[in-house]
Protein backbone atom coordinates (compact mmCIF):
# COMPACT_ATOMS: atom_id res chain seq x y z
CA UNK A 1 0.00 0.00 0.00
CA UNK A 2 3.22 2.34 0.60
CA UNK A 3 4.18 2.08 -2.98
CA UNK A 4 0.70 3.37 -4.54
CA UNK A 5 0.66 6.13 -2.03
CA UNK A 6 4.08 6.81 -2.75
CA UNK A 7 3.31 6.95 -6.41
CA UNK A 8 -0.19 8.78 -5.81
CA UNK A 9 1.52 11.61 -4.03
CA UNK A 10 4.50 11.94 -5.94
CA UNK A 11 2.13 12.42 -9.47
CA UNK A 12 -0.08 15.03 -7.23
CA UNK A 13 3.51 17.09 -5.80
CA UNK A 14 4.36 17.54 -9.85
CA UNK A 15 0.75 18.19 -11.29
CA UNK A 16 0.80 20.84 -7.86
CA UNK A 17 4.04 22.25 -8.44
CA UNK A 18 2.96 23.57 -12.14
CA UNK A 19 1.63 25.70 -10.54
CA UNK A 20 4.32 27.10 -7.73
CA UNK A 21 6.78 27.42 -10.41
CA UNK A 22 4.52 28.98 -13.19
CA UNK A 23 4.09 32.08 -10.47
CA UNK A 24 7.90 31.76 -9.48
CA UNK A 25 8.23 32.57 -13.18
CA UNK A 26 5.53 34.98 -13.85
CA UNK A 27 7.16 37.15 -10.44
CA UNK A 28 10.70 36.74 -12.13
CA UNK A 29 12.04 34.05 -10.34
CA UNK A 30 11.63 36.22 -6.96
CA UNK A 31 13.43 39.04 -7.57
CA UNK A 32 12.71 41.68 -6.03
CA UNK A 33 11.06 39.50 -3.39
CA UNK A 34 8.00 39.41 -6.06
CA UNK A 35 7.45 35.42 -5.19
CA UNK A 36 7.19 36.22 -1.70
CA UNK A 37 4.83 38.82 -2.23
CA UNK A 38 2.49 36.60 -3.88
CA UNK A 39 2.64 33.69 -1.84
CA UNK A 40 1.45 36.91 0.82
CA UNK A 41 -1.03 37.33 -0.87
CA UNK A 42 -2.38 34.53 -1.35
CA UNK A 43 -1.54 32.64 1.37
CA UNK A 44 -5.00 29.87 1.25
CA UNK A 45 -2.98 28.57 -2.04
CA UNK A 46 0.52 28.54 -1.36
CA UNK A 47 0.49 28.33 2.46
CA UNK A 48 -2.77 27.48 4.61
CA UNK A 49 -3.14 23.90 1.51
CA UNK A 50 -5.97 21.66 2.56
CA UNK A 51 -3.82 18.77 1.86
CA UNK A 52 -1.57 19.35 4.72
CA UNK A 53 -4.79 17.28 6.47
CA UNK A 54 -2.63 14.27 4.85
CA UNK A 55 0.32 14.98 6.91
CA UNK A 56 -1.69 15.35 9.96
CA UNK A 57 -3.47 12.28 9.64
CA UNK A 58 0.15 10.19 8.70
CA UNK A 59 1.02 12.21 12.15
CA UNK A 60 -1.96 10.92 14.12
CA UNK A 61 -0.82 6.88 12.94
CA UNK A 62 2.63 7.50 14.12
CA UNK A 63 1.49 8.08 17.55
CA UNK A 64 -1.68 5.10 17.40
CA UNK A 65 1.03 2.84 15.48
CA UNK A 66 -1.53 0.24 14.82
CA UNK A 67 -1.20 -1.83 11.75
CA UNK A 68 -4.81 -1.97 10.87
CA UNK A 69 -5.10 1.57 12.13
CA UNK A 70 -2.04 2.56 9.91
CA UNK A 71 -3.69 0.77 6.96
CA UNK A 72 -6.74 2.33 7.01
CA UNK A 73 -4.97 5.83 7.30
CA UNK A 74 -2.95 5.11 4.19
CA UNK A 75 -5.93 3.98 1.94
CA UNK A 76 -7.39 7.43 3.13
CA UNK A 77 -4.28 9.59 2.46
CA UNK A 78 -4.66 7.95 -1.26
CA UNK A 79 -7.72 8.86 -2.03
CA UNK A 80 -7.52 12.23 -0.27
CA UNK A 81 -5.03 12.92 -2.75
CA UNK A 82 -6.62 11.05 -5.62
CA UNK A 83 -9.61 14.03 -5.01
CA UNK A 84 -7.38 16.17 -4.42
CA UNK A 85 -5.57 15.64 -7.89
CA UNK A 86 -8.80 15.24 -9.58
CA UNK A 87 -9.94 18.89 -8.56
CA UNK A 88 -6.62 20.16 -9.38
CA UNK A 89 -6.38 18.73 -12.96
CA UNK A 90 -10.59 20.26 -13.03
CA UNK A 91 -8.90 23.70 -11.48
CA UNK A 92 -6.01 23.56 -14.46
CA UNK A 93 -8.90 23.55 -17.32
CA UNK A 94 -11.28 25.62 -15.70
CA UNK A 95 -8.20 28.18 -15.42
CA UNK A 96 -6.67 27.77 -19.21
CA UNK A 97 -9.35 30.24 -20.57
CA UNK A 98 -8.08 32.91 -17.57
CA UNK A 99 -3.98 32.16 -18.20
CA UNK A 100 -2.51 34.84 -20.77
CA UNK A 101 0.95 33.33 -20.52
CA UNK A 102 1.21 29.38 -19.40
CA UNK A 103 4.38 28.06 -18.06
CA UNK A 104 7.38 28.34 -20.33
CA UNK A 105 9.75 24.94 -20.01
CA UNK A 106 13.15 27.26 -20.40
CA UNK A 107 16.64 26.07 -19.55
CA UNK A 108 16.45 27.51 -16.27
CA UNK A 109 12.91 25.85 -14.97
CA UNK A 110 14.66 22.39 -16.17
CA UNK A 111 17.11 23.08 -13.70
CA UNK A 112 14.93 23.95 -10.95
CA UNK A 113 13.45 20.83 -11.66
CA UNK A 114 16.62 18.55 -11.41
CA UNK A 115 17.19 20.60 -8.09
CA UNK A 116 13.51 19.11 -7.11
CA UNK A 117 13.68 15.83 -8.22
CA UNK A 118 16.93 15.41 -6.10
CA UNK A 119 15.23 16.74 -2.83
CA UNK A 120 13.00 13.98 -3.79
CA UNK A 121 15.55 10.79 -4.46
CA UNK A 122 16.92 11.77 -0.52
CA UNK A 123 13.68 10.64 1.20
CA UNK A 124 13.05 7.56 -1.56
CA UNK A 125 17.00 6.58 -1.17
CA UNK A 126 16.11 6.79 2.89
CA UNK A 127 12.97 3.84 2.04
CA UNK A 128 14.84 1.75 0.60
CA UNK A 129 18.25 2.05 2.04
CA UNK A 130 17.28 1.94 5.41
CA UNK A 131 15.28 1.10 7.98
CA UNK A 132 13.54 4.35 8.56
CA UNK A 133 10.12 4.12 9.71
CA UNK A 134 7.50 4.39 6.74
CA UNK A 135 5.45 6.81 8.76
CA UNK A 136 8.22 9.33 8.98
CA UNK A 137 8.76 9.21 6.10
CA UNK A 138 5.70 9.65 4.85
CA UNK A 139 5.07 12.40 6.98
CA UNK A 140 7.96 14.41 5.91
CA UNK A 141 6.95 14.00 2.47
CA UNK A 142 3.44 14.90 2.80
CA UNK A 143 4.84 18.30 4.19
CA UNK A 144 6.99 18.70 1.71
CA UNK A 145 4.01 18.30 -1.06
CA UNK A 146 1.88 20.62 1.92
CA UNK A 147 4.53 23.36 1.53
CA UNK A 148 6.01 23.12 -2.23
CA UNK A 149 5.64 26.62 -2.96
CA UNK A 150 8.55 26.76 -0.20
CA UNK A 151 10.00 24.42 -1.70
CA UNK A 152 10.55 25.81 -5.05
CA UNK A 153 11.64 28.83 -3.20
CA UNK A 154 13.99 26.86 -1.50
CA UNK A 155 15.10 25.02 -4.93
CA UNK A 156 15.49 28.77 -6.55
CA UNK A 157 17.92 29.88 -3.53
CA UNK A 158 19.61 26.07 -3.73
CA UNK A 159 20.33 26.86 -7.52
CA UNK A 160 21.59 30.52 -7.10
CA UNK A 161 25.31 29.87 -7.54
CA UNK A 162 24.42 27.96 -11.05
CA UNK A 163 22.18 30.94 -12.03
CA UNK A 164 25.03 32.85 -11.42
CA UNK A 165 27.53 30.86 -13.44
CA UNK A 166 25.04 30.46 -15.92
CA UNK A 167 24.48 34.19 -15.84
CA UNK A 168 28.60 35.38 -16.15
CA UNK A 169 28.78 32.92 -18.93
CA UNK A 170 26.42 34.18 -21.28
CA UNK A 171 27.46 37.96 -20.16
CA UNK A 172 31.07 37.00 -21.57
CA UNK A 173 30.24 35.84 -24.58
CA UNK A 174 27.86 39.07 -24.85
CA UNK A 175 30.88 41.48 -24.09
CA UNK A 176 33.42 39.33 -26.25
CA UNK A 177 30.80 39.90 -29.22
CA UNK A 178 30.43 43.62 -28.67
CA UNK A 179 34.24 43.98 -28.40
CA UNK A 180 34.56 42.99 -31.74
CA UNK A 181 32.48 45.26 -33.04
CA UNK A 182 34.27 48.61 -32.78
CA UNK A 183 31.60 50.17 -35.89
CA UNK A 184 28.59 49.95 -33.44
CA UNK A 185 26.67 52.53 -31.69
CA UNK A 186 24.47 51.97 -28.95
CA UNK A 187 21.24 53.73 -27.80
CA UNK A 188 19.41 53.10 -24.49
CA UNK A 189 16.28 54.41 -23.56
CA UNK A 190 14.64 54.43 -20.32
CA UNK A 191 11.96 56.12 -18.03
CA UNK A 192 8.71 55.03 -16.17
CA UNK A 193 6.56 54.89 -19.46
CA UNK A 194 6.80 54.83 -23.00
CA UNK A 195 10.32 53.02 -23.45
CA UNK A 196 8.80 50.23 -25.72
CA UNK A 197 6.69 52.76 -27.64
CA UNK A 198 10.42 54.47 -27.93
CA UNK A 199 12.29 52.31 -28.99
CA UNK A 200 10.11 51.03 -31.95
CA UNK A 201 9.79 54.50 -33.51
CA UNK A 202 13.36 55.36 -33.17
CA UNK A 203 14.12 52.07 -35.15
CA UNK A 204 11.54 52.83 -37.86
CA UNK A 205 13.17 56.23 -38.23
CA UNK A 206 16.88 55.07 -38.04
CA UNK A 207 16.66 52.54 -40.31
CA UNK A 208 15.63 54.55 -43.44
CA UNK A 209 19.19 54.89 -43.70
CA UNK A 210 21.11 52.43 -41.06
CA UNK A 211 20.75 48.95 -39.86
CA UNK A 212 19.42 49.53 -36.56
CA UNK A 213 18.34 46.36 -34.37
CA UNK A 214 16.01 47.32 -31.26
CA UNK A 215 15.96 45.01 -28.38
CA UNK A 216 12.93 42.05 -29.42
CA UNK A 217 9.43 42.44 -27.23
CA UNK A 218 10.25 43.46 -23.64
CA UNK A 219 13.70 41.92 -23.26
CA UNK A 220 14.79 44.97 -21.23
CA UNK A 221 17.10 43.08 -18.50
CA UNK A 222 20.50 42.21 -18.07
CA UNK A 223 19.58 38.54 -19.10
CA UNK A 224 17.08 40.49 -22.38
CA UNK A 225 19.88 42.36 -23.56
CA UNK A 226 22.42 39.30 -23.22
CA UNK A 227 19.78 37.25 -25.61
CA UNK A 228 19.64 40.21 -27.79
CA UNK A 229 23.37 40.83 -28.51
CA UNK A 230 24.25 36.99 -28.33
CA UNK A 231 21.23 35.69 -30.80
CA UNK A 232 20.47 38.73 -32.84
CA UNK A 233 22.78 40.86 -33.02
CA UNK A 234 24.96 40.21 -36.41
CA UNK A 235 28.38 41.77 -37.98
CA UNK A 236 25.83 43.67 -40.32
CA UNK A 237 23.62 45.80 -37.71
CA UNK A 238 25.23 49.45 -36.90
CA UNK A 239 23.08 50.43 -34.03
CA UNK A 240 21.80 48.21 -31.21
CA UNK A 241 18.93 50.16 -29.89
CA UNK A 242 18.75 48.71 -26.12
CA UNK A 243 15.45 49.16 -24.44
CA UNK A 244 16.50 49.30 -20.23
CA UNK A 245 13.62 48.45 -17.67
CA UNK A 246 14.46 48.63 -13.59
CA UNK A 247 12.78 48.13 -10.28
CA UNK A 248 15.32 49.65 -8.30
CA UNK A 249 18.34 52.13 -8.05
CA UNK A 250 21.50 50.49 -9.91
CA UNK A 251 19.55 48.45 -12.41
CA UNK A 252 19.82 50.78 -14.98
CA UNK A 253 23.22 51.26 -14.33
CA UNK A 254 24.40 47.43 -14.82
CA UNK A 255 22.45 47.52 -18.67
CA UNK A 256 24.82 50.48 -18.75
CA UNK A 257 27.87 49.05 -17.88
CA UNK A 258 27.10 45.95 -20.12
CA UNK A 259 26.33 47.34 -23.40
CA UNK A 260 28.07 51.07 -22.80
CA UNK A 261 25.53 53.48 -24.88
CA UNK A 262 26.83 56.75 -26.36
CA UNK A 263 23.49 57.94 -26.91
CA UNK A 264 20.55 57.80 -24.47
CA UNK A 265 16.72 58.79 -24.34
CA UNK A 266 14.41 59.11 -21.27
CA UNK A 267 10.39 59.29 -22.20
CA UNK A 268 8.47 59.97 -18.91
CA UNK A 269 9.62 59.69 -15.26
CA UNK A 270 6.74 58.65 -13.18
CA UNK A 271 5.05 56.61 -10.37
CA UNK A 272 5.80 52.75 -12.07
CA UNK A 273 7.06 50.35 -10.04
CA UNK A 274 7.02 52.65 -7.61
CA UNK A 275 6.73 49.69 -4.58
CA UNK A 276 10.04 48.33 -5.53
CA UNK A 277 12.13 51.77 -6.07
CA UNK A 278 10.80 53.01 -2.41
CA UNK A 279 10.22 56.35 -3.33
CA UNK A 280 10.24 58.98 -6.22
CA UNK A 281 13.54 60.40 -6.01
CA UNK A 282 14.81 56.99 -5.83
CA UNK A 283 12.97 56.65 -9.27
CA UNK A 284 14.21 59.82 -10.87
CA UNK A 285 17.90 59.28 -9.66
CA UNK A 286 17.65 55.26 -11.38
CA UNK A 287 16.20 56.59 -14.75
CA UNK A 288 19.06 59.03 -14.88
CA UNK A 289 21.65 56.39 -14.51
CA UNK A 290 21.35 56.11 -18.23
CA UNK A 291 22.33 60.05 -18.93
CA UNK A 292 24.97 59.77 -15.91
CA UNK A 293 26.63 56.41 -17.56
CA UNK A 294 27.30 58.64 -21.39
CA UNK A 295 30.55 59.10 -22.32
CA UNK A 296 31.45 63.15 -22.51
CA UNK A 297 31.12 63.08 -26.38
CA UNK A 298 27.71 61.09 -26.30
CA UNK A 299 24.11 63.09 -26.12
CA UNK A 300 21.10 62.47 -24.41
CA UNK A 301 17.34 63.83 -25.10
CA UNK A 302 15.36 64.68 -22.68
CA UNK A 303 11.73 66.24 -22.09
CA UNK A 304 11.81 69.56 -20.96
CA UNK A 305 7.53 69.20 -20.21
CA UNK A 306 8.41 66.73 -17.71
CA UNK A 307 9.08 68.33 -14.08
CA UNK A 308 11.28 65.82 -13.00
CA UNK A 309 14.00 66.10 -15.80
CA UNK A 310 14.31 69.58 -15.61
CA UNK A 311 14.63 69.76 -11.49
CA UNK A 312 17.42 66.81 -11.52
CA UNK A 313 20.83 68.63 -11.16
CA UNK A 314 22.66 66.90 -13.80
CA UNK A 315 25.94 65.78 -13.23
CA UNK A 316 27.16 64.82 -16.77
CA UNK A 317 28.69 67.23 -19.01
CA UNK A 318 27.60 65.26 -22.16
CA UNK A 319 25.60 67.21 -25.17
CA UNK A 320 21.79 67.44 -23.93
CA UNK A 321 19.05 67.59 -26.36
CA UNK A 322 15.46 69.44 -25.10
CA UNK A 323 12.17 68.27 -26.51
CA UNK A 324 8.51 69.26 -25.50
CA UNK A 325 5.26 70.80 -26.37
CA UNK A 326 4.26 72.78 -23.70
CA UNK A 327 7.68 74.24 -23.04
CA UNK A 328 9.30 76.60 -26.00
CA UNK A 329 13.07 76.26 -24.50
CA UNK A 330 13.54 73.36 -26.44
CA UNK A 331 15.79 72.21 -29.39
CA UNK A 332 12.63 70.05 -31.42
CA UNK A 333 8.94 71.74 -30.15
CA UNK A 334 5.76 69.98 -31.49
CA UNK A 335 2.99 72.43 -32.30
CA UNK A 336 -0.41 72.30 -33.67
CA UNK A 337 -0.99 68.92 -32.80
CA UNK A 338 -4.42 67.89 -34.27
CA UNK A 339 -5.47 64.03 -33.50
CA UNK A 340 -8.09 62.24 -34.68
CA UNK A 341 -9.05 58.55 -34.32
CA UNK A 342 -6.63 58.13 -37.68
CA UNK A 343 -3.71 59.66 -36.21
CA UNK A 344 -1.96 62.58 -35.16
CA UNK A 345 -0.60 65.60 -37.26
CA UNK A 346 1.96 68.52 -36.26
CA UNK A 347 4.63 70.78 -36.92
CA UNK A 348 7.72 70.32 -35.78
CA UNK A 349 10.35 73.87 -35.08
CA UNK A 350 14.36 72.96 -34.74
CA UNK A 351 16.00 75.03 -32.65
CA UNK A 352 18.19 77.48 -35.09
CA UNK A 353 15.61 77.06 -37.79
CA UNK A 354 12.49 79.16 -38.50
CA UNK A 355 10.93 76.82 -40.80
CA UNK A 356 7.82 74.82 -39.83
CA UNK A 357 7.94 71.16 -41.21
CA UNK A 358 4.78 69.01 -41.10
CA UNK A 359 5.11 65.37 -39.61
CA UNK A 360 2.21 62.99 -40.15
CA UNK A 361 1.72 59.56 -37.99
CA UNK A 362 -0.43 56.85 -37.26
CA UNK A 363 0.06 56.48 -33.77
CA UNK A 364 -2.52 57.64 -31.98
CA UNK A 365 -1.89 59.77 -28.47
CA UNK A 366 -0.01 62.87 -26.85
CA UNK A 367 2.85 60.83 -25.70
CA UNK A 368 3.60 59.51 -29.08
CA UNK A 369 4.67 62.92 -30.48
CA UNK A 370 6.93 62.83 -27.68
CA UNK A 371 8.49 59.52 -29.01
CA UNK A 372 8.47 61.00 -32.43
CA UNK A 373 10.18 63.89 -31.47
CA UNK A 374 12.45 62.08 -29.50
CA UNK A 375 13.71 59.69 -32.31
CA UNK A 376 13.64 62.73 -34.48
CA UNK A 377 16.09 65.12 -32.38
CA UNK A 378 18.14 61.65 -32.82
CA UNK A 379 17.73 60.80 -35.97
CA UNK A 380 18.57 64.89 -37.34
CA UNK A 381 21.95 63.34 -34.97
CA UNK A 382 22.48 60.64 -37.45
CA UNK A 383 22.30 62.37 -40.12
CA UNK A 384 19.15 61.81 -41.57
CA UNK A 385 18.04 65.05 -43.93
CA UNK A 386 14.30 66.53 -42.53
CA UNK A 387 12.49 65.28 -45.43
CA UNK A 388 13.82 61.34 -45.19
CA UNK A 389 12.69 62.03 -41.40
CA UNK A 390 9.14 63.21 -42.24
CA UNK A 391 9.07 60.21 -44.60
CA UNK A 392 10.06 57.89 -41.85
CA UNK A 393 7.45 58.91 -39.31
CA UNK A 394 4.44 58.83 -41.99
CA UNK A 395 5.93 55.32 -42.12
CA UNK A 396 6.32 53.83 -38.66
CA UNK A 397 4.07 51.10 -37.54
CA UNK A 398 1.46 50.87 -34.93
CA UNK A 399 3.02 49.46 -31.50
CA UNK A 400 1.42 46.18 -30.49
CA UNK A 401 -0.67 46.64 -27.21
CA UNK A 402 -0.13 50.47 -27.16
CA UNK A 403 -2.49 52.21 -28.03
CA UNK A 404 -3.19 49.50 -31.28
CA UNK A 405 -6.73 50.35 -32.86
CA UNK A 406 -7.89 47.63 -34.56
CA UNK A 407 -11.06 46.19 -35.80
CA UNK A 408 -12.22 42.88 -33.46
CA UNK A 409 -15.48 41.36 -34.41
CA UNK A 410 -18.27 44.16 -34.72
CA UNK A 411 -16.09 47.01 -32.29
CA UNK A 412 -12.90 49.14 -32.77
CA UNK A 413 -10.19 47.77 -30.13
CA UNK A 414 -7.80 50.59 -28.72
CA UNK A 415 -5.16 48.22 -27.16
CA UNK A 416 -2.91 49.61 -24.37
CA UNK A 417 -3.27 46.25 -22.79
CA UNK A 418 0.62 46.22 -22.08
CA UNK A 419 0.95 48.03 -19.09
CA UNK A 420 -0.68 50.97 -17.28
CA UNK A 421 0.35 53.77 -14.79
CA UNK A 422 -1.36 56.42 -13.69
CA UNK A 423 0.08 59.37 -16.87
CA UNK A 424 -0.25 56.58 -19.91
CA UNK A 425 -4.07 55.83 -18.90
CA UNK A 426 -4.98 59.36 -18.91
CA UNK A 427 -3.51 59.90 -21.72
CA UNK A 428 -5.23 56.55 -22.69
CA UNK A 429 -8.59 58.02 -22.10
CA UNK A 430 -8.04 61.11 -23.79
CA UNK A 431 -7.30 59.20 -27.10
CA UNK A 432 -10.62 57.25 -26.66
CA UNK A 433 -12.59 60.68 -25.94
CA UNK A 434 -11.59 61.64 -29.37
CA UNK A 435 -13.46 58.45 -31.16
CA UNK A 436 -16.98 59.11 -32.61
CA UNK A 437 -19.36 56.35 -31.38
CA UNK A 438 -20.05 54.84 -28.18
CA UNK A 439 -17.21 54.12 -25.87
CA UNK A 440 -16.13 51.16 -23.40
CA UNK A 441 -13.14 51.31 -21.22
CA UNK A 442 -11.97 47.31 -20.02
CA UNK A 443 -9.58 47.82 -17.01
CA UNK A 444 -7.97 45.50 -14.02
CA UNK A 445 -6.54 48.36 -12.70
CA UNK A 446 -3.34 49.69 -12.13
CA UNK A 447 -0.47 47.80 -9.82
CA UNK A 448 3.01 48.08 -8.30
CA UNK A 449 1.94 51.77 -7.47
CA UNK A 450 2.61 51.25 -3.80
CA UNK A 451 0.54 52.68 -0.99
CA UNK A 452 -0.77 54.59 -3.40
CA UNK A 453 -2.23 52.19 -5.26
CA UNK A 454 -6.10 52.39 -3.96
CA UNK A 455 -5.70 56.32 -4.79
CA UNK A 456 -4.16 55.93 -8.02
CA UNK A 457 -6.90 53.56 -9.26
CA UNK A 458 -9.66 55.94 -7.56
CA UNK A 459 -8.47 58.80 -9.26
CA UNK A 460 -8.71 56.64 -12.80
CA UNK A 461 -12.43 55.38 -11.96
CA UNK A 462 -12.93 59.72 -11.78
CA UNK A 463 -11.23 60.08 -14.60
CA UNK A 464 -13.21 57.44 -16.93
CA UNK A 465 -15.90 59.80 -16.03
CA UNK A 466 -14.51 62.91 -16.61
CA UNK A 467 -12.23 62.51 -19.83
CA UNK A 468 -13.30 58.87 -21.42
CA UNK A 469 -17.23 59.32 -22.14
CA UNK A 470 -17.63 56.14 -21.79
CA UNK A 471 -20.91 54.53 -21.86
CA UNK A 472 -20.07 51.54 -20.04
CA UNK A 473 -16.96 50.13 -18.25
CA UNK A 474 -16.18 46.17 -17.57
CA UNK A 475 -13.55 46.03 -14.68
CA UNK A 476 -11.41 42.41 -14.60
CA UNK A 477 -11.46 41.52 -11.04
CA UNK A 478 -13.67 42.75 -8.32
CA UNK A 479 -11.89 43.02 -5.45
CA UNK A 480 -8.59 44.49 -7.38
CA UNK A 481 -10.90 46.66 -9.05
CA UNK A 482 -12.95 48.05 -5.95
CA UNK A 483 -11.19 51.66 -6.05
CA UNK A 484 -12.09 51.93 -9.60
CA UNK A 485 -15.71 51.17 -8.85
CA UNK A 486 -16.03 53.35 -6.19
CA UNK A 487 -14.33 55.82 -7.88
CA UNK A 488 -16.97 56.01 -10.94
CA UNK A 489 -19.81 55.37 -8.42
CA UNK A 490 -18.44 58.91 -6.41
CA UNK A 491 -18.34 60.47 -9.81
CA UNK A 492 -21.77 59.97 -10.99
CA UNK A 493 -21.17 57.03 -13.41
CA UNK A 494 -24.71 55.03 -14.06
CA UNK A 495 -24.08 51.65 -11.73
CA UNK A 496 -26.06 49.56 -14.56
CA UNK A 497 -23.36 50.22 -16.74
CA UNK A 498 -20.59 49.01 -14.95
CA UNK A 499 -20.18 44.89 -15.42
CA UNK A 500 -18.01 43.37 -13.59
CA UNK A 501 -15.75 39.89 -14.62
CA UNK A 502 -12.99 37.73 -13.67
CA UNK A 503 -11.71 36.97 -16.71
CA UNK A 504 -10.34 39.41 -19.67
CA UNK A 505 -11.65 37.10 -22.31
CA UNK A 506 -14.92 37.35 -21.60
CA UNK A 507 -15.21 41.33 -22.06
CA UNK A 508 -14.80 40.62 -25.37
CA UNK A 509 -18.46 38.41 -25.89
CA UNK A 510 -19.80 41.34 -23.24
CA UNK A 511 -18.91 44.17 -25.76
CA UNK A 512 -20.38 42.18 -29.10
CA UNK A 513 -23.13 42.07 -26.96
CA UNK A 514 -23.20 46.07 -26.34
CA UNK A 515 -23.38 46.57 -30.41
CA UNK A 516 -25.80 49.59 -31.37
CA UNK A 517 -26.36 51.68 -34.03
CA UNK A 518 -23.24 53.68 -33.52
CA UNK A 519 -19.50 52.44 -33.83
CA UNK A 520 -18.58 51.01 -30.70
CA UNK A 521 -15.04 51.66 -29.49
CA UNK A 522 -13.07 49.75 -26.78
CA UNK A 523 -10.34 50.81 -24.44
CA UNK A 524 -8.39 47.65 -22.79
CA UNK A 525 -6.29 49.49 -20.30
CA UNK A 526 -3.80 46.66 -18.54
CA UNK A 527 -3.57 42.91 -18.86
CA UNK A 528 -2.37 41.57 -15.48
CA UNK A 529 0.27 39.16 -15.77
CA UNK A 530 -1.91 35.88 -14.06
CA UNK A 531 -0.57 36.10 -10.32
CA UNK A 532 -3.27 38.68 -10.18
CA UNK A 533 -5.73 36.47 -11.73
CA UNK A 534 -9.13 36.23 -8.93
Amino acid sequence: MIYILLLVSIIYFFVKNKKALHMLQQNLYNENNRYIKWMRKNKKEAIFCYDIINALLLFIAFFVNHSIFTTCIFVLVTLIYIVLLITLLGDYQREKKQIKHDLVVTARIKRLLVTICVFLCIPVLFIFLTSINDLIFLFVLTLGISFNYFLILFANLVNKPIEKCVYHYYLAKANKKLKSMNHLKVIGITGSYGKTSSKNILSDILNIKYNALPTPRNLNTNYGLMITINNYLSKFDEILIAEMGAYKKGEIKSLCDMVHPKYGILTTIGTAHLESFGSEKNIQEGKFELIESLPIDGIGVLNRDDPKQVSYPLKNKCKILWIGIEQENVDVLACNIVGTNKGCKFDVLFKGDPNFYTFETKLLGKHNVYNILAAIALGKEFGISIDNLIKAVKQVRPIEHRLELKKIGCFYQIDDAYNSNPIGAKMALEVLSMMDGDKVVVTPGMIELGKDEEKYNREFGKQICEISKAKYVILIGKKRTKPIYEGLLLNGFNEENVILTNDVKEAYTIINGLKGKKDLYALFENDLPDTYNE
